[in-house]
């Protein structure tokens, strides 16, 4: 039986969406279906470039229709930038493999400067090769830096003429084997400071670039490239100055975003091919799943990865919505960066511990799932920066909330041309956010949100009076145990709105707060044990501690919905 919470590829029809929206959806579905899980397994395996997935692509149209801005789109009505339709797509490639949303993420990114420059040529060049077929790359991060942009190594002198010549290298850069334009972040080397910061567009068939190596062991072309006297001209800088380091940054919050709906899709397919197992192998005479922790397990997996769902959703309305004097997509983005794939970790350890060996078998997408989740969560920031990040939003959203108008489901064919023009990459923490109480109320019937509600409430008293002092705010191993804290109330009140949108069952959603109520109580366990914390934090992380309501009816009802998921789908072979 399909259930209308996954994706399922042999039910999927994104009415929702435009007729052609629909149909490159579907498309991309059938392809991957066509190809088979043969296939698609052992072109993962031996490293295969995309190149037969890039011509369906190009042929299709399939990244030019879905990442060229309105603006750019010279009248064509089914171009634009629309983030919901991007958000399905990402949840489609992550279904079928991590390569192939790769080289569309890195795309993305490749294009967020050039989207966000006043270089018209640039434009005009970059939607010309998008309706070519051709893939980008974002060339920011170094060897030697990381994504440390402020010490960038990449060189530009000027040559006399109006412009430079470029000499760097830059490393962990997909798609840099085969990318038509590279958006490259360097510095000049004649103005100091932030004013020296340039985005230039470079080719990566010119022959001043130099192509090292790829530095993982995967389809992924992640690679080392180097420029050496590379000429950049006029029509080729994209940004100067500190917009090019706002250019950046805004691009991050842009491209990252798509982090979330890939593990999903992850998720997914895990699933389908988990329970299926699970309910068919034969263990002392019944079924795996007739053992109560392995129902429990499955159960945690699946209202785990619904609330990802949820949250992802829900997230996609606030970047639409977004503009200059509404930028809580802010926090919204590390939140599906760090959060929501922290979660499809913790879905795959779930479902791996149920199936175990079955979980390395080289004919089961399972294994490279397992190996694929652990990807996302690591891309562009790690845990710990984004919840760095996060914690400079808490004040202001559990006790400052400001008015705003309710926030509609999203899914209209609109041009999300506001994250192109985000404006400068500062000011955090002056963004203000909407009550996060009243999602909570809508549903304070349910023993499990209200239990959640009261820790909620347990973090609020906490930043009031026990919040830590100077010398403890340099101490990020606490700060980031408050961050887990206030990460699962964001968390929670995304999926309380989402769920209110969209009619979800309570026995799903109570089950799932359940699992949200054992998650506070362990970060404040882990709180009240860090070397820094005072005896007053200690005793409210104590004191935050809940048990979830247990109501075995309830959980029999979500058992049923988990249980009917086996043979729901699996991949043609």
């Amino acid at each position: 039986m399909a259930d209308a919470l996954l994706f399922n590829p042999r039910t999927y029809d994104p009415q929702h969406f435009d007729p052609e929206t629909r149909r490159l959806l579907r498309a991309t579905v059938d392809w991957f279906e066509e190809r088979g899980k043969r296939r698609l397994i052992e072109d993962y395996r031996s490293r295969a470039w995309l190149a037969d997935f890039l011509a369906f692509s190009a042929k299709e149209g399939l990244f030019a229709t879905f990442l060229t801005p309105a603006s750019a789109a010279d009248g064509h009505a089914d171009k634009r930038w629309d983030t919901a339709r991007i958000a399905a797509l990402n949840e489609i490639f992550g279904f079928y493999g991590l390569d192939y949303w790769y080289a569309w993420q890195v795309t993305i990114l490749g294009l967020g400067p050039v989207w966000q420059s006043d270089n018209a040529a640039a434009r005009a060049r970059a939607a010309e090769l998008l309706s070519e077929g051709e893939v980008f790359a974002f060339g920011l991060s170094e060897k030697a830096h990381g994504a440390d942009i402020y010490s960038t190594d990449m060189l530009l002198e000027p040559d006399g003429n109006g412009g430079f010549r470029a000499t760097g290298s830059k490393y962990y850069i997909g798609n840099g084997n085969a990318a038509a334009l590279v958006s490259v972040f360097g510095r000049r080397t004649d103005v100091e400071g932030p004013d020296g910061y340039v985005f230039f567009a470079a080719d990566s068939r010119h022959p001043a670039y130099h192509l090292v190596k790829n530095v993982v062991d995967s389809s992924k072309y992640v690679s080392e490239f180097r420029l050496e006297d590379y000429p950049v001209g006029a029509d080729d800088v994209l940004h100067t100055g500190r917009a090019a380091f706002d250019a950046a940054l805004n691009t991050v919050n842009v491209g990252k975003f798509n982090l979330c709906t890939a593990s999903i899709g992850i998720c997914e397919h895990a699933m389908y091919e988990a329970v299926t197992h699970a309910q068919n192998r034969i263990l002392y005479g019944r079924p795996v799943t007739a053992f109560p922790h392995v129902r429990r397990e499955l159960t945690d997996a699946y209202v785990r990865l619904v609330g990802m769902k949820l949250f992802s959703d829900r997230a996609v309305d606030y970047f639409r919505t977004a503009g200059p004097d509404d930028r809580r997509y802010l926090l919204f983005n590390p939140m599906t960066k760090m959060k929501v794939t922290t979660e499809g970790e913790k879905v795959i350890d779930l479902m791996w511990d149920v199936i175990a060996a079955k979980g390395f078998e080289r004919d089961n997408y399972f294994a490279q799932a397992a190996v694929e989740i652990r990807g996302l969560p690591k891309l562009e920031g790690t845990v710990h920066v984004n919840l760095a990040l996060i914690l400079k939003f808490m004040r202001n959203h559990l006790l400052d909330p400001a008015q705003y108008a309710p926030v509609p489901t999203r899914l209209d064919g609109a041009d999300d041309d506001f994250l192109f023009r985000q404006g400068p990459a500062r000011g955090l923490g002056s963004v203000r956010f909407h009550d996060w109480r009243p999602a909570f109320d809508a549903y304070a019937a349910l023993p499990n949100v209200a239990r959640f509600r009261e820790q909620a409430d347990a973090l609020c008293t906490f930043v009031t009076t026990a919040a830590p002092d100077e010398q403890q705010s340099r101490d990020l191993d606490l700060l980031l145990a408050v961050g887990q804290l206030f990460a699962l109330v964001v968390h929670g009140q995304l999926i309380l709105e989402q769920a209110q949108l969209t009619g979800l069952d309570e026995d799903v959603l109570d089950e799932l707060f359940a699992v949200l109520v054992r998650d506070f109580s362990a970060h404040a366990v882990e709180l009240h044990g860090k070397d820094s914390a005072t005896e007053e934090q200690q005793g409210w992380a104590m004191g935050a501690v809940r048990r979830p309501v247990i109501d075995a009816a309830r959980s029999a009802r979500v058992w049923d919905r988990v249980e009917a998921l086996s043979g729901a789908y699996e991949m043609a072979p």
